[in-house]
């Protein structure tokens, strides 16, 4: 059994004297590990850093066994993403969540090609302004959940069936509703940012931090939850560092005047 293939890196461990279990994602193959030989030497373990885009290669005698895997960089994401805060932590919650969440062996196309321009663009003079990627980010992890069957149904207020209006999400059933509706029912709903919506609405970071929250409930309830899986930390942290995006800046401390008695 064989096959090579494009692929994303999503975790690789050390294991033995030298050697990596490494986990890749690619379109058919879905989310596929393997042994790594020299994996984890000095001159490989830059390839398989989580994150980086290689050109995957899978090799075993029988296609239920772990198999050998090997792979040549061909886009260093782990690299540029590194002094970017930011896109180290979106890169990080990508590969944890798509290794976590999506099951093994099981083709999932769509969302291989959703994210591989995402990491394609981190940290790169393109994407300087790494929190323009948060909303495809976004829209990824609703994806996600659509491809394991737990999509919601944004397109219309489970109510009144109104198609515009529409500002918050049931948490219970992931259906929209409108300004009108959910008016009672603030403080139990899920506020429902425009960009989701709308792919030419402006966003900001109080957006995309309702958006991430968003997504995050049901990922915590059904892609991870059913499992009985906590979400990854890393997705988490990102969820945070937006969140600190979003907030306030705090005032400057009080300075007394100075003494200007005689």
């Amino acid at each position: 059994m064989e096959w090579q293939a494009p692929a994303i890196v999503l975790d690789a461990r050390p294991y033995g004297e030298g050697g990596a279990v490494a986990v890749v994602l690619t379109e058919a193959q879905g989310r596929h590990g393997g042994m790594v030989h020299g994996g984890a030497s000095r001159g490989q373990a830059a390839v398989w850093q989580a994150g980086n885009l290689i050109e995957a290669r899978w090799r075993a005698r029988l296609a239920d066994q772990l198999g050998s895997l090997g792979g040549e960089l061909v886009h260093p994401t782990a690299a540029l993403a590194l002094e970017d805060p930011l896109a180290l932590a979106l890169l990080s919650a990508a590969c944890a969540v798509a290794g976590e969440a999506l099951p093994e062996r099981e083709a999932h196309p769509r969302l291989f090609r959703g994210l591989l321009p995402i990491l394609a663009r981190l940290g790169t003079q393109e994407a300087a302004a790494t929190p323009g990627l948060l909303p495809d980010y976004i829209r990824w992890e609703l994806l996600l959940l659509t491809d394991l069957g737990y999509g919601l149904d944004l397109s219309r207020c489970a109510q009144t069936g109104a198609t515009e209006g529409l500002t918050h999400v049931s948490p219970r059933t992931g259906r929209a509703v409108c300004a009108e509706v959910a008016e009672p029912y603030r403080d139990r709903l899920l506020p429902l940012p425009a960009f989701l919506r709308d792919a030419e609405a402006a966003s900001g970071p109080g957006d995309w931090a309702a958006g991430l929250r968003l997504t995050g409930h049901f990922l915590a309830r059904d892609a991870f939850g059913t499992r009985h899986r906590p979400v990854p930390a890393a997705r988490e942290m990102l969820y945070d560092r937006v969140s600190a995006l979003a907030a306030p800046p705090e005032p400057p401390p009080e300075v007394p005047p100075d003494d200007v008695s005689a």
